[in-house]
């Protein structure tokens, strides 16, 4: 099959096309025909070696942990899904196995849920990452309800804007930080409220929107751009930062944030919560409760020019890499 891969560590420049074996439906896994793959932050910590922590790395490698296709293989012990069937997955690249940026990757069978027809292959692919982890932070973490207040650092990014969106379906109210280039974008997501992180205090402008405190802050961008907030919260409210893997990056102050009675919860979409998680997005995907971020599509050749982009971040939604259009015919 053919597949973007590299051979060592480094910058985008080391992605390059090449034939490489085709990935065979080992028990309670699939194997699936990638449409399109998304394109997100841990990929090019990953094609840096960031995630060497977390599992060995076997060159040729291929990263890339979302991807939208069919079944094309289905292994010993899998139930519930079939040859043919259309599907969206959190790839098993996380546990080592390569990964999406491949015409087939092989996935355990609990991270791939099965697409209605009126949800396209591109916009499937926009979920997984970016989704769960969204999920994660509004509701797993931030428990989410009608009447709260809800500030997501970074909205217009694909985490960021599945947080809105989600945080709104929740019944919150919501501002997003971002640039003014951003603010129809991220009110179209359902912001009631859009911060230019740039220009003036931020926190103020918090505050004027929040008189009495936010209860949930959603922060997807992290490397200290936040670590003020606890100050504009409730008390009780939480912040649930999104891991960046960045070292040393610059956090809340613990003794700041008990004095203000705010509890600050590291998040990262969790191998035993995405099942649920991706099903759900799917769900309320099709049923229109959310929808999926704006997207800008490459060839699948250019996933060294989309890290590139991702990399040097404000990217608005989501950029995607089309592996094979016609699997959606």
């Amino acid at each position: 099959m053919r597949a973007m891969v590299l051979d060592a560590f480094g910058g985008p420049e080391v992605l390059h096309m090449a034939e490489i074996e085709r990935p065979v439906a080992s028990p309670g896994n699939v194997v699936v025909q990638v449409a399109y793959a998304s394109v997100n932050p841990a990929d090019w910590k990953s094609r840096e070696g960031w995630l060497a922590r977390y599992f060995e790395y076997r060159f040729p490698f291929v990263v890339g942990f979302d991807a939208a296709g069919i079944v094309a293989e289905v292994g010993n012990g899998v139930e519930g899904l079939s040859v043919g069937d259309r599907v969206v997955t959190s790839s098993n690249q996380g546990i080592g196995e390569r990964g999406s940026y491949a015409q087939f990757v092989r996935s355990k069978a609990e991270r791939v849920a099965r697409l209605p027809d009126r949800v396209s292959f591109r916009e499937a692919a926009t979920l997984p990452t970016a989704g769960m982890t969204a999920w994660q932070a509004v509701f797993d973490v931030g428990n989410a309800a009608p009447g709260m207040t809800v500030v997501v650092n970074g909205g217009a990014g694909g985490t960021g804007g599945f947080a809105i969106q989600l945080a709104k379906m929740a019944g919150a109210k919501v501002a997003a930080t971002c640039s003014p280039r951003n603010f129809d974008y991220v009110k179209s997501l359902g912001a009631d409220e859009a911060i230019d992180y740039r220009e003036g205090d931020v926190y103020a402008k918090i505050r004027a929107w929040a008189p009495d405190g936010v209860d949930l802050v959603v922060d997807t961008v992290g490397q200290g751009t936040f670590v003020g907030v606890a100050d504009v919260m409730k008390r009780g409210g939480i912040v649930a930062p999104i891991g960046t893997l960045i070292a040393n990056e610059p956090t809340i102050d613990p003794a700041r944030a008990e004095a203000a009675g705010v509890t600050v919860v590291p998040t990262m979409a969790t191998h035993e919560n995405q099942p649920r998680q991706l099903r759900a997005l799917v769900e309320a995907l099709a049923s229109g409760k959310i929808k999926a971020p704006e997207y800008t599509v490459l060839p699948l050749a250019e996933a060294g020019e989309a890290h590139r982009r991702v990399q040097e971040g404000h990217v608005r939604g989501k950029i995607l890499l089309e592996v094979d259009q016609s699997l959606e015919r």
